[in-house]
């Protein structure tokens, strides 16, 4: 087992945002697995209490737009934090930006880029409390590549893009790791249905034919190796596809 780095006794403490389904709630998992107290938090409360009673952590029903409801996540961690995944995200549409929904736009933004300023803010006395506390901001290739219809998700990537390299550059000598990670296609049961306003016939073409797209655990299992580096390893970017991934655009399918 990957040994977890602490500063002081018992479980080391994470939160996980978004945990209440797709990579977030894998990820909850898969660090409790590690030895890790997980918070998880998501606005689905009897999605995060189930998780969390499975695997013996806490829930916090946290919308991380809402001040109060962040505000209420950072008095549940107390003043002690190990590791925090900016997890809650997600795309709406697939417009082009002529026909783009500003309602989406906003939205998708709200949540990508200041739901997680918003988190990072408000732990980040209790991350660097610690002595080796670290961020993992769930970030996409589409923080880095534009797709056609991609718009709104792509600007609001980007924008975490930089801001975690911001956030590096700011905070370099204080200690805490600020990281990111930034999958390619990931099959999870929720993030094209919830992009397709629930239609899924469309969401399951996404992953049509795709030889073997990534699973949350894939990125579950990347997310704790970040996390559980030796303190002074700071693991800046890690972009991780699925072999048949070359670019948004460029998917191996079976014909």
């Amino acid at each position: 087992m990957t040994e977890v780095p602490t500063t002081h006794p018992g479980r080391p403490t994470a939160v996980v945002t978004g945990a209440s389904s797709g990579i977030g709630a894998a990820t909850a998992r898969a660090l409790a697995a590690a030895g890790f107290r997980v918070i998880c938090a998501a606005r689905r409360t009897d999605r995060i209490e189930a998780l969390a009673a499975e695997i013996d952590g806490d829930a916090v029903t946290c919308d991380v737009t809402s001040a109060d409801d962040v505000e209420a996540l950072a008095a549940a961690v107390g003043d002690r934090l190990d590791v925090l995944v900016n997890n809650a995200g997600g795309a709406l549409g697939l417009e082009p930006v002529h026909e783009g929904d500003i309602a989406k736009w906003r939205r998708m933004y709200e949540i990508n880029v200041i739901g997680t300023l918003q988190v990072t803010k408000a732990l980040l006395p209790a991350l660097e409390a610690t002595g080796a506390g670290i961020v993992v901001n769930v970030g996409s290739i589409a923080g880095r590549t534009a797709y056609e219809g991609g718009g709104g998700y792509t600007a609001a990537k980007h924008a975490l893009a930089v801001m975690t390299e911001t956030l590096r550059l700011e905070l370099w000598d204080r200690p805490v790791r600020i990281t990111e990670i930034a999958p390619g296609m990931v099959q999870t049961e929720g993030f094209s249905l919830v992009r397709f306003g629930g239609d899924k016939e469309r969401a399951d073409k996404v992953y049509e034919g795709v030889k073997g797209p990534l699973v949350a655990e894939d990125i579950a299992d990347a997310i704790v190796w970040m996390a559980t580096r030796p303190a002074h390893v700071n693991v800046d970017l890690l972009v991780i596809k699925p072999r048949a991934q070359a670019a948004p655009h460029k998917v191996d399918r079976e014909r």
